[in-house]
């Protein structure tokens, strides 16, 4: 059974997820870089910058950012790998309205756009894209699998998909200090602030639902990725996955 933000209601995850971000979209980075002491931009900085050694100077024509939200993932990539095409997708036009100002403000309208789209239904021709990232995002896909391998179809031959998604810690206390923070501290702040009392009884739920390390791993190699890896940050709160078609 999928995990949704609103359980009362009787529409899919994908209808779901996109009125839950539309809702807290005007406190979301707010609350994302609040929630995780500023972890969070260290951690999409790290894994740009792994993806940067495995591209070996590789020119990057064009990459896509899937489930972009407001566009943090895609700006830092812009900095750290310099593609000369950046286009964000996401199925929440609430969030895509907060990422607008800041390619206005860096000046990158020419490079970077931002359209409504999800990752089950990319409009994009095969084999279109040298890089498609992905930072938190993967967890909310309504078709996990139909998801990754439409991602799959739209990249070029050897071309890198980068995955940056929560996991769950393992290492004694960390693993039990994690546990009570996403179930109780992260969901109580979540609501006083965002206003939406499921939004962060969600995240917590998600994650736990999220098939990660070794399971995402096989169902990546199941769509015939290869090269497929897995690198684990904070002590694994958070999981970078690198693969290649």
């Amino acid at each position: 059974m999928a995990v949704v933000p609103y359980k009362e209601k009787n529409t899919s995850k994908k209808s779901q997820v996109a009125e839950m971000f539309d809702n807290i979209s005007p406190k979301y980075d707010f609350l994302n870089h609040f929630l995780s002491l500023g972890i969070d931009i260290w951690w999409r900085k790290t894994a740009l910058k792994r993806l940067k050694r495995y591209l070996k100077g590789k020119n990057i024509e064009n990459l896509l950012d899937v489930a972009t939200g407001t566009g943090d993932f895609a700006l830092e990539a812009h900095t750290i790998l310099a593609p000369k095409k950046i286009i964000g997708v996401d199925i929440s036009e609430g969030m895509l309205s907060f990422g607008y100002p800041k390619i206005e403000k860096r000046g990158i309208k020419n490079i970077m756009s931002l359209e409504v789209g999800d990752s089950e239904n990319l409009r994009f021709e095969d084999n279109s894209f040298d890089v498609v990232i992905v930072a938190f995002g993967v967890r909310n896909f309504e078709n996990l699998e139909k998801g990754l391998a439409n991602i799959f179809r739209v990249l070029k031959p050897n071309g890198y998909l980068l995955v940056l998604e929560f996991s769950k810690p393992k290492i004694f206390p960390l693993k039990q200090f994690y546990q009570l923070y996403f179930t109780s501290i992260l969901p109580m702040v979540g609501r006083f602030v965002s206003k939406d009392n499921a939004a962060y009884t969600y995240l917590p739920e998600s994650v736990q639902a999220f098939p990660d390390g070794y399971e995402f791993i096989d169902i990546l190699l199941g769509i015939e990725f290869r090269n497929v890896e897995c690198r684990t940050l904070t002590a694994g709160v958070c999981s970078a996955y690198y693969a290649q078609k």
